[in-house]
């Protein structure tokens, strides 16, 4: 079995689709908001042509199928961050955690925040199970379940507390969630995270070079490796003093862009009201000009 198909392409395949679809999703949600409608259809005709693929490649098990079944996998994830950062599928609550609230008060904010995401994160990882139910290929329902349960992992420790919140890489529709974030030089989740990742981590390169795997085993268990390695590595990224979003500073120029129009938009829009308010102060046929309003 040639070693870098086997699993060399399988790593380099993973790495570049976290890379990018995570760039193409930030940049997406940065553009302003009548473009969301557009994203969202076209994120849902995918989503929904993954899943058909999904259910038609569960019962072949070659290489092909691995790759078929993971890119797939992704898509469905893909649709849900959308649907999220987005502000189509957030929670009962989307509002600011209230002054003063400390401990399972907070964390009940916290989860009214987001439960609908939470719930629709957990509906399609059964959907996709129940697709490929009793099927040789199992990489979608992997995956999906390796990026569900690190996600959530991530999410808990930005809640008690890590040093790095990334906190540029939420939309401004979604800034309320800032008020759940606690910044922190670490939390008691964050070992715990990191321990038991790295041991699954362990155990799943174990099976992915075990003596008698086959060349879809091998491809199969290297790209849940790689894709377990890249969560881990986005855990310590929120405790490490390294710059992580400049790897997807290209997808946060819709963001920049975003800010300078609504700062513009803001600055603009005080002063033409208050032209408009001297202006109707004069009496017809005055000949007094309104003074301009001055710019703090």
């Amino acid at each position: 079995m040639n070693t870098m198909a086997a699993y060399g392409y399988p790593i380099l395949f993973t790495a570049f689709v976290w890379w990018f679809s995570t760039g193409v999703i930030v940049y997406l949600d940065g553009l302003p908001r009548r473009t969301f409608r557009w994203s969202m259809l076209g994120a849902t005709a995918l989503s929904l042509g993954a899943l058909y693929s999904l259910t038609t490649s569960a019962t072949d098990t070659t290489v092909t199928s691995a790759y078929v079944a993971f890119t797939c996998a992704i898509m469905v994830w893909g649709w849900n961050e959308m649907g999220f950062l987005m502000g189509y599928v957030t929670g009962p609550r989307p509002a600011p955690c209230p002054a003063g609230a400390v401990g399972f008060e907070r964390f009940s904010y916290a989860t009214m925040a987001i439960l609908y995401h939470e719930l629709a994160l957990v509906a399609s990882l059964a959907l996709i199970a129940g697709l490929t139910w009793d099927q040789p290929n199992q990489v979608g329902v992997w995956t999906f379940a390796v990026l569900w349960v690190l996600r959530l992992s991530s999410k808990i420790n930005v809640f008690l507390g890590v040093p790095n919140l990334t906190e540029e890489f939420l939309p401004q529709g979604l800034s309320f969630l800032k008020s759940y974030f606690r910044k922190a030089p670490m939390n008691v989740a964050f070992p715990i995270s990191i321990s038991l990742s790295t041991t699954a981590l362990v155990v799943l390169a174990q099976q992915a070079i075990a003596v008698d795997v086959t060349a879809f085993q091998a491809a199969a268990f290297t790209f849940v490796c790689a894709l377990l390695a890249l969560a881990i590595l986005e855990h310590w990224l929120m405790v490490l003093p390294l710059p992580a979003a400049a790897l997807w500073s290209w997808g946060l120029t819709s963001h920049n862009a975003t800010s300078v129009q609504s700062a513009h938009s803001n600055l603009i829009e005080p002063i033409s009201q208050a032209t408009v308010t001297a202006a109707a102060r004069l009496k017809p046929g005055s000949s007094k000009v309104p003074a301009v309003p001055k710019v703090a």
